[in-house]
């Protein structure tokens, strides 16, 4: 059925193809183009003048196409720069350590003074000042809490600060970077929109480069997932923001020439419109999901959803781009497919990591589970083939009988590689000359995982409940292991490494402590002295490293460079104090973080390096003594986390 106003609207458009055929001259009746231009003329004076609203939110009328993709370099060329900068400094980092390395690994402690002393006076300012300062005064890792469920997260240092407030600057600058002095208003909108739309897309790429656990820009640059966690957030929340200004442009000269009805109607019946706001919705509701409080109150729900709505948001642009009414599609069509490119990457190195690690004709992965005291689950997982791991390096784990869909990371704590059933006598004996047969080797690999809230109290309940049930002090089950990750902090240039660990952080620590003994007896390491200060709550605690502590007290001449100092801040009674080695001392209460470290500064033996792995508030106040002790000395700070 044909409506009347399409009657009427027909019947006008009849009238007006009739007046422009009769203003046609006689002489012009035998040419067919001008009997059509002039009826298209006279279809053009008639026409409603809410029509010169359309190309301003169907085409690209307005668009300053060439402004946007000069803007479009500027962000990915001022990335680019600032990777192959950090590339440079990295490399001439790693050249100097090598160095140091080699220069001093055969050396006495009395001989490591050249590398002792900082070899540029601005260094020691541009750490205490800009890499290692935290935003204010003290506060970094520790979390800002609103409750005991919830928190803000953690406060940025100010080096990162600094990079963020650059790449905020930059794209401010590139959205705004239109012409203010248009008379027409759905023009300004289509400008906007079209550079807000083409920032986002731009900002897209390196936002799902730096989500990935693969990025190949880690071990390129040796700057761990967290920080690029932290650029992630900060870009997903400009790319959103610039698609809800890209769509609210969008809508303002839709509504005024379609009206709301209209352009909702559009939004339904086009895939193009529908794709577009499905996209946004997406973005917006992936934001709403990723604040601070929202993340960690339900932080494996978080986890999933995350994925979903990413899927649904590249999903939504893909089409958007791709059902443009231009040939070809969008200009930004290539983008979209490149990052639907970049994540399937990302997806399939996981999985492959997974399938190699966890899988063999042998066999799949499988975890040992104890419980320890205080809440602690400690897990030892049989890997099916032999896996390099090195020392300060963490791996994602999933328990089939826990959540098998979920994966967390924790830190490595202990590596031991065994020979398998067939292989007879132990392989380092059996053969001599031509190494260890990794083919017929498995390795074990030992976390300690303390229960929370969600994955990791549902992990120590289990292992609780199943131990009880069957009288076993362990419960075996199925799992995988995604990793190892990170590792690229080596402490085997320096003479002096000093370890903080707070609780379960000693899992970071005790990797380190086992390899930097193992160098010292090889003779491959500068490292002369090691200090280890471990703060506990409860004595009982050490039960948690309790064989691992006894074998590395066991390697030879741990005497002559290891420091191992407990600190119990509710100790029970004093012959908990009583210390079970001469290297091995306890100490109750907290300790006195500054004077600790001042005092390995009075001793220091070549070029000293500060790690700590432990809550927020040991980590803060790690960093600053670290901080304080710059001079004229060389003293490097590493920290690991995981914010969330």
């Amino acid at each position: 059925m044909i409506h009347r106003g399409s009657h009427a609207k027909m019947d006008q458009l009849y009238d007006s193809v009739r007046r422009g055929i009769a203003n046609v001259a006689p002489s012009d009746l035998m040419t067919p183009s001008r009997i059509v231009e002039r009826a298209a003329d006279a279809v053009s004076e008639d026409a409603e003048p809410t029509s010169t609203i359309a190309p301003y939110y169907q085409d690209l009328a307005g668009v300053n196409q060439p402004m946007n993709m000069v803007f479009k370099r500027g962000i990915w060329w001022m990335l680019g720069i600032a990777a192959l900068l950090v590339l440079g400094i990295r490399i001439s980092q790693l050249l100097w350590m090598q160095l140091r390395q080699v220069a001093a690994m055969t050396q006495p402690r009395e001989k490591q003074t050249y590398w002792k002393y900082s070899q540029h006076e601005w260094m020691p300012w541009i750490k205490r000042y800009v890499l290692y300062a935290p935003l204010g005064k003290k506060r970094h890792n520790r979390e800002i809490r609103l409750s005991i469920a919830g928190h803000m997260g953690t406060l940025p240092s100010r080096f990162h600060t600094i990079v963020v407030g650059v790449f905020l600057l930059s794209n401010t600058i590139y959205l705004f970077w239109v012409d203010w002095n248009q008379e027409n208003k759905y023009a300004l909108c289509a400008e906007i929109r079209g550079r807000s739309g083409t920032l986002s897309m731009v900002n897209m790429v390196p936002l799902i480069i730096l989500a990935g656990r693969n990025n190949p820009l880690i071990w390129m640059l040796h700057i761990s997932f967290d920080t690029y966690n932290l650029l992630h957030r900060w870009m997903g929340r400009v790319v959103i923001i610039e698609a809800v200004i890209h769509t609210i442009s969008w809508s303002i000269p839709a509504v005024a020439d379609l009206e709301w009805s209209g352009a909702a109607e559009a939004s339904v019946t086009s895939w193009f419109y529908g794709s577009g706001w499905i996209a946004t919705i997406g973005m917006v509701i992936l934001l709403i999901g990723s604040l601070s409080p929202v993340r960690h109150a339900f932080y494996e729900t978080f986890l999933n959803s995350h994925i979903a709505l990413a899927i649904i948001t590249f999903g939504g642009t893909l089409i958007h781009c791709a059902t443009a009414h231009i040939e070809g599609g969008l200009p930004q069509l290539p983008w979209i497919i490149a990052i639907l490119i970049l994540w399937g990457l990302d997806r399939f190195a996981r999985f492959a990591r997974l399938a190699y690690c966890n899988w063999t004709r042998a066999g799949f992965t499988t975890a040992r589970c104890q419980a320890m005291p205080h809440d602690v689950t400690r897990v030892t997982l049989t890997l099916p083939r032999h896996v390099d791991i090195k020392p300060g390096t963490h791996a994602y784990l999933r328990f089939w009988g826990v959540n098998r869909w979920e994966c967390h990371p924790f830190s490595i704590a202990w590596v031991d590689h065994h020979a398998t059933r067939d292989s007879g006598l132990p392989v380092a004996e059996k053969e001599p000359l031509t190494g260890i047969d990794y083919s017929r080797t498995t390795t074990s690999v030992s976390f300690l995982i303390a229960a929370q809230t969600g994955f990791t109290r549902k992990l120590y309940d289990t292992t609780v409940a199943h131990s009880k049930r069957f009288g076993s002090p362990a419960v075996f089950m199925k799992a995988a292991m995604e990793g190892p990750y990170a590792g690229h902090h080596s402490l085997d240039s320096y003479g002096h490494a000093v370890l903080f660990a707070g609780s379960t952080g000693i899992t970071h620590q005790m990797s380190y402590i086992r390899h930097l003994l193992k160098g010292y007896n090889e003779g491959t390491i500068a490292t002369r002295r090691v200090t280890l200060v471990w703060v506990i709550r409860e004595y009982d605690s050490l039960e948690w490293v309790r064989e691992w502590m006894t074998e590395i007290l066991r390697i030879p001449h741990r005497r002559d460079i290891l420091r191992i100092n407990v600190f119990i801040t509710r100790p029970n009674n004093a012959r908990d104090m009583s210390p079970p080695s001469e290297t091995v001392k306890l100490f109750p209460g907290r300790p006195n973080i500054p004077l600790l470290l001042a005092k390995e500064m009075a001793e220091q033996v070549g070029a000293m390096c500060v790690t700590v792995c432990g809550p927020g508030a040991l980590a803060d106040d790690v960093r600053s003594a670290a901080i304080a002790v710059q001079g004229e000395t060389v003293c490097d700070f590493f920290e690991e986390s995981f914010t969330w």
